[in-house]
């Protein structure tokens, strides 16, 4: 049997276990949800739905079927979801059954999620961080934070597209194309790309597809992506969640993270999945002091902005919206921080920007490249079963099935670049230095320096300059331009300031409130 043959039978497999689709989606609009509930669904919070598991209006089986039902009908146009789980009403039935003589349960128990596909998942479900040539793959065990999620009861939904390789396979790709999943689209029919890389699972929460999701993030793949599908996406400090069980980039960098449609919804979500990992023992062991007693739930407070130093990153809002309705809104975004108790910082500059948000010029890309061979070769090892089992294999399989790829078309630039690294040299270290000073000092100094509890900036404006420090960053809906695109209001800071960041958000999103649902849903 040829490889290629081996991949189309895999692929008829997986598309078998998606329930068929209609041939356009637009024939969904305005149809009423098959749950006979009375609260509106499509938007409907964690709280919700468990006051109505509770009231015994809803189950997680017809929960689960409905969110089926969905994805059958929009999923063949925003290709959010690479597959579904097989056992996904099966977990759902046993969740009810478990509900029936358990009334102590978590928040998360029978609510589905959609996990990132290039977190593990030891079940029917394939990870493949959107490439074919994982696709087959058996991985040793769950991830880390689906351990805990399952554990907690969470439906494990499906897999959420995402841009192939987290997009350090070329730089040509678009945002949110991978082979597996295609070309993931915006609910919101005037932004034209849904960002990267976590874009499946930004689109699938956006569109009601799920409760909640995962994603992971480096340098703005859960922010961004958060941005312009009008979601609240939360990229925690490395450690607070374990990477365990993640087809990796940076182990230095990289953290997975919730998204949502509210901030109470992404925060349960993040309660659910922190805490220490051996599998991930060093990064989890550091960050255990960064998670509140009692979770970070307890940060949701109205008024969280009264007393918060805030500095605005003026020179970003003016790059991104002077002179549009954007800036208009910001304005008032801003005023409304004022009446609420925050304390505005105006004006900062950041030491070295134009620097650091230079992927060459900081240090970043040498960096990158030099921990994606190492860690992806020791993930592949790692695996069960896998048809490739270092980046040099991969690299291979593209050449041998350019077409499925679309090798020649995009290219794989950074692998090659990648593969021709030898360990963490001296350049790396050097790099990796750099890195550090730049972060220590256009960050924390200037935080440290203002005393402030966080910055804010729009957009996806500045995500280098706090990428390559591992800051954590909270995203939240802003508003909607005169086109009707979506865009958003990030704050960030230093390393394990994720409550305060988290009680500054949630105060913010529940003074504006602005969040509407994409127009296909209305």
């Amino acid at each position: 049997m040829t490889s290629t043959t081996q991949i189309s039978l895999l692929l008829l497999l997986i598309f078998a276990s998606l329930p068929s689709a209609p041939s356009s989606w637009h024939g969904v609009r305005g149809t009423r949800s098959p749950i006979e509930d009375p609260l509106h669904f499509e938007e409907a919070t964690i709280s919700d739905i468990q006051a109505a598991f509770n009231d015994g209006k809803l189950t997680s089986f017809k929960l689960v079927q409905h969110y089926l039902e969905k994805i059958n009908a929009l999923n063949p146009y925003l290709n959010a979801v690479v597959e579904v789980n097989p056992n996904a009403l099966d977990d759902a039935a046993k969740a009810d059954l478990q509900r029936s003589v358990d009334s102590h349960l978590s928040p998360l128990h029978g609510i589905p999620v959609l996990v990132k596909d290039n977190i593990n998942t030891r079940d029917k479900l394939n990870t493949t961080s959107g490439s074919f040539a994982l696709l087959g793959s058996i991985v040793s065990c769950d991830a880390g934070v689906i351990h805990r999620l399952r554990n907690a009861g969470a439906i494990i939904l499906g897999k959420a597209s995402m841009s192939e390789w987290d997009n350090f396979r070329s730089i040509m790709a678009p945002q949110g194309w991978s082979p597996r999943g295609g070309q993931g689209r915006n609910p919101y029919p005037t932004t034209n790309t849904p960002c990267g890389t976590s874009s499946g699972s930004a689109i699938a929460v956006a569109s009601n597809l799920v409760t909640v999701s995962l994603g992971t993030d480096l340098d703005g793949a859960i922010t961004c992506p958060a941005v312009m599908n009008s979601v609240v996406g939360i990229k925690p400090t490395v450690g607070i969640t374990s990477r365990s069980g993640m087809v990796p980039i940076s182990p230095r960098l990289q953290t997975i993270g919730p998204m949502a449609r509210t901030m109470e919804d992404a925060v349960k979500l993040l309660d659910a999945i922190t805490g220490f990992d051996p599998l991930d023992a060093k990064a989890t062991k550091a960050a255990k002091r960064f998670i509140p007693n009692g979770g970070f739930q307890k940060s949701l407070k109205k008024d969280g902005l009264k007393g918060k130093r805030v500095g605005i990153l003026r020179s970003f809002f003016d790059e991104y919206s002077k002179g549009s309705l954007e800036a208009n809104t910001f304005t008032t975004h801003f005023h409304t921080m004022r009446l609420k108790g925050a304390i505005l910082v105006d004006n900062l500059k950041m030491k070295n920007i134009e620097i650091m948000l230079n992927p060459i010029a900081n240090g970043e890309g040498i960096a990158l490249l030099a921990e994606f061979k190492l860690s992806l070769n020791a993930y592949l090892k790692d695996l069960v079963y896998s048809p490739v089992r270092s980046l040099a294999d991969v690299i291979a399989f593209n050449n041998h099935h350019p077409i499925e790829e679309r090798k020649d078309e995009y290219g794989q630039k950074i692998f090659l670049a990648s593969q021709k690294t030898n360990g963490i040299d001296v350049a790396a270290k050097k790099a990796m230095k750099r890195m550090d000073k730049l972060s220590k000092e256009g960050v924390t100094d200037l935080m440290k320096e203002k005393n402030l509890d966080a910055v804010v900036f729009p957009h996806f404006y500045g995500l280098h300059a706090f990428g390559i420090g591992g800051f954590p960053i909270v995203n939240v809906p802003a508003g909607y331009n005169g086109s009707g695109a979506p865009f958003g209001i990030s704050f960030a800071g230093l390393r394990g300031s994720d409550a305060t960041l988290i009680e500054i958000a949630y105060a913010f999103e529940q003074a504006t409130q602005v969040r509407k649902p994409p127009p296909m849903l209305v």
